[in-house]
């Protein structure tokens, strides 16, 4: 590989993660992903006493080797798209004349089926947050609101006031790659949400933030916070399943296409780019349609 600047790979790196975010809109979490590995590649490359300089396939090929032994075959598949990704950038900027990574193949990884909570376990859930307590009204609309969407955590917390039409009745959200979409809201969320805007918000609002959901400081929520309170409630409801913000998504869309919806429209509420993301939730929907078969059916 010939190096046409003379740069660290540390600057290299942080340049390529800004052309993440500013070029190629990727979310924080794919950006974050990415900094980790080439920042595990480039120890890897500096204990071999070797430099940016020095990287070519035959060094790749003995990391992604030294990488097969030790993490899942997913993680594996993570890392060597950033690999590929970072040295396309660098080729792309005139950084490198060409491209080490080029012969580096992204092992398969069939995608598991996502787990999800049923129609029952959802209500149990909802009901969990003490309405007559304004953190409780507040905990109450994230939720529904999650459920009638199907927002994914980072969504959820970014939304501002200006983003949701309760007359009309959609929210308006920033997904990954910048893609605005409008999502329909239910009428029960929307309940929750005009309970939670007219009243209980007020308490936690103390500088006129433009977001929607704020925390007990005043502050808009983090995706961590928002975690610990879904896994919280859930544990109050006594739900022993794994329970993340991501669980409500796939329910949601498992109980849309369950009760009849089509696979473009869940597609395009949920944001996927690609129809094959969606799919998998066929994959939920034959599974449930059978285990009620089984159930159900006198001679299953």
């Amino acid at each position: 590989m010939k190096l046409l600047q003379r740069q660290s790979m540390d600057d290299l790196i942080e340049q390529f993660l800004s052309y993440m975010i500013t070029e190629k809109g990727a979310s924080e979490n794919t950006v974050s992903a990415y900094e980790k590995d080439l920042r595990k590649l480039k120890s890897f490359v500096e204990e071999k006493g070797e430099d940016i300089r020095r990287i070519d396939t035959g060094m790749l090929t003995e990391y992604v080797n030294y990488l097969s032994c030790r993490i899942s075959k997913r993680s594996l598949a993570r890392n060597i798209s950033a690999i590929r990704t970072f040295f396309k950038f660098l080729v792309l900027e005139g950084i490198i004349s060409d491209n080490p990574s080029r012969f580096l193949e992204i092992p398969k990884v069939s995608k598991p089926l996502p787990n999800i909570l049923s129609k029952h376990e959802i209500e149990l859930l909802l009901e969990q947050p003490d309405p007559s307590k304004e953190r409780g009204i507040r905990d109450r609309a994230m939720l529904e609101l999650l459920y009638a969407t199907g927002l994914r955590a980072s969504e959820l917390v970014k939304l501002r006031l200006e983003d949701v039409n309760l007359d009309v009745g959609y929210v308006k959200v920033m997904g990954k790659g910048l893609k605005e979409r409008f999502v329909p809201v239910g009428k029960k969320a929307i309940c929750a949400l005009k309970q939670y805007i007219n009243g209980a918000r007020r308490k936690f609002d103390r500088n006129g933030s433009p977001y929607l959901f704020l925390n007990n400081r005043g502050k808009p929520f983090t995706r961590q916070g928002f975690w610990k309170m879904v896994k919280l409630y859930a544990r109050k409801a006594g739900i022993n399943k794994k329970i993340t913000p991501h669980v409500i998504r796939h329910s949601f869309a498992t109980h849309l296409l369950e009760n009849g919806a089509d696979l473009r429209s869940v597609q395009l509420m949920l944001g996927h780019s690609d129809i094959s993301t969606t799919q998998i939730y066929t994959h939920l929907d034959r599974s449930y349609m059978k285990n009620v078969y089984k159930r159900c059916h006198p001679r299953a």
